[in-house]
């Protein structure tokens, strides 16, 4: 056996530099097993750090370097042990981190004039890194989904922290009901009339392009005239991907509504299963009208609520128009901590207009509706309910057990996932390229490793 690895140790160095002297503008990273990682796929995912909107900083590629390393044991354990992802998932999270990034770049035309290449081909080179990503999530899923911890080993972790013993300042958990206004057909009318002319005026020869830029209200692409970019049957309002697919290269929808508002489209080119289209959209706006009656509707709530014949989590399963609390009896979460759906918010992380609300608000008390302004510039009404309201103090098992069991399954987790890793790294054949050396991230995957044997 002995015999073997040295050989198979030498065929991989060699390869490792051979690999280096007949590509200039190409290089082997670093070598893990049976992989490579190229200094291309690291520029690649340094590029995507950028494209976040973080600054320039060049010792993050050690840290990319690092977390493709670890990466790459995954892959190659789930590989040995059939876990694998589907071809679909892949193509969602591609779609999914394409979007984010034209969104940030402000269209496909900006973003694949930094990328430098067409999003097509972008995508095409991401596919591969990405699967190996979920692939090396899966794997780890699956090494930590049975940990769990006891009670007794929660009091041990909590004993351990001794003087570290964390201190929690303000939290309160806060119950809503969101009321959204709904316009009438008639009141709806005035909006869809709008993009009718503008329709109109496009097939009377007006550029569909520069009408987008003096009308649309789509934030993402106004900038480019309405422009899209591709995309797939996933990636749009399924009304709007039903016309999308439906028209040929320059012919144009009718008018169309999605939840978003109403819609006038040009399919500008097609290519297999994605469609390159622009659009204009124009979004109803509440009337006064529809205000009052959603106040009214919320007023009646609020007094059933006051007269007992309502609970505050009933009305919020019944009539809220916020899918993401209405079955949680309304309760907010932890946007913080989601995966543990906490919801004790800490005071300083509630929205400005909330806390303007529930601070003269007594615990267990319902506030009358009031008008407010989502995020998106919609006005709605709103109720709160302040269920619970804890000062701050130093953390304790009576009061804080969720928090600290939470914390303890994440110490658990990390020293098995640390033994785990330690385990591979000394019986794996590892190699990092010398331009890395200084990276003090990556000395451990270096030292006592097979490649030092």
């Amino acid at each position: 056996m002995k015999k073997v690895f040295l050989v198979v140790t030498a065929l991989v160095s060699l390869f490792f530099n051979s690999y280096a002297q007949k590509n200039n503008i190409d290089k082997v990273a670093a070598v893990v097993g049976n992989g490579i990682i190229l200094l291309s796929d690291l520029n690649q995912q340094y590029t995507q750090y950028l494209y976040q909107g973080n600054q320039p900083n060049p010792s993050i590629k050690c840290m990319i370097l690092q977390q493709t390393l670890t990466q790459k044991l995954l892959k190659q354990q789930a590989e040995i042990d059939s876990v694998m992802v589907e071809d679909g998932q892949v193509d969602d999270e591609v779609n999914r981190r394409m979007r984010s990034m034209m969104q940030r770049a402000g269209g496909q035309e900006r973003l694949e004039s930094f990328l430098n290449k067409s999003l097509l081909q972008y995508k095409d080179e991401m596919r591969p890194s990405i699967k190996d990503e979920l692939q090396a999530q899966k794997m780890q899923s699956k090494i930590t989904e049975n940990i769990n911890v006891t009670p007794l080993e929660v009091e041990k972790y909590f004993k351990s922290l001794g003087d570290s013993v964390p201190e929690f300042g303000t939290e309160v958990e806060v119950g809503e009901v969101i009321l959204n206004p709904q316009l009438t057909k008639a009141e709806k009318e005035r909006f869809h009339d709008k993009i009718e002319a503008l329709r109109l005026r496009i097939k009377g020869g007006e550029d569909f392009g520069a009408l987008a830029k003096a009308y649309s209200e789509d934030p993402g692409s106004v900038g480019d005239g309405g422009d899209l970019g591709f995309f797939d049957r996933n990636m749009m309002a399924k009304e709007f991907t039903s016309w999308a697919f439906k028209l040929k290269a320059g012919e144009m929808s009718p008018v169309f509504e999605t939840e978003f508002g109403f819609h006038i489209l040009q399919v500008i080119e097609r290519r297999g299963e994605q469609v390159h289209a622009r659009h204009i959209l124009i979004m109803p706006k509440s009337t006064q009208s529809s205000l009052d009656r959603v106040k009214l509707h919320a007023d009646s709530i609020y007094n059933n609520i006051m007269a007992k014949k309502l609970t505050f989590a009933a009305a919020a399963n019944l009539y809220s128009d916020n899918k993401e609390t209405k079955y949680n009896g309304g309760m907010m979460l932890n946007a913080d901590n989601v995966q543990a759906r906490t919801t004790f918010i800490p005071l300083e992380k509630v929205d400005p207009s909330i806390f303007l609300v529930i601070d003269t608000m007594k615990v267990g008390s319902i506030s009358k509706p009031n008008l407010f302004t989502a995020a998106d510039g919609k006005q709605g009404y709103r109720l709160l309910y302040l269920k619970s309201k804890i000062p701050p103090h130093k953390a304790n098992l009576g009061q804080d057990f969720p928090k600290i069991r939470d914390a303890a399954q994440t110490d658990k987790i990390n020293r098995i996932l640390s033994e785990w890793f330690e385990k591979r790294r000394e019986s794996t054949y590892i190699k990092i390229d010398d331009e890395f050396e200084t990276c003090p991230e990556l000395k451990i995957w270096t030292k006592n490793t097979t490649q030092t044997k």
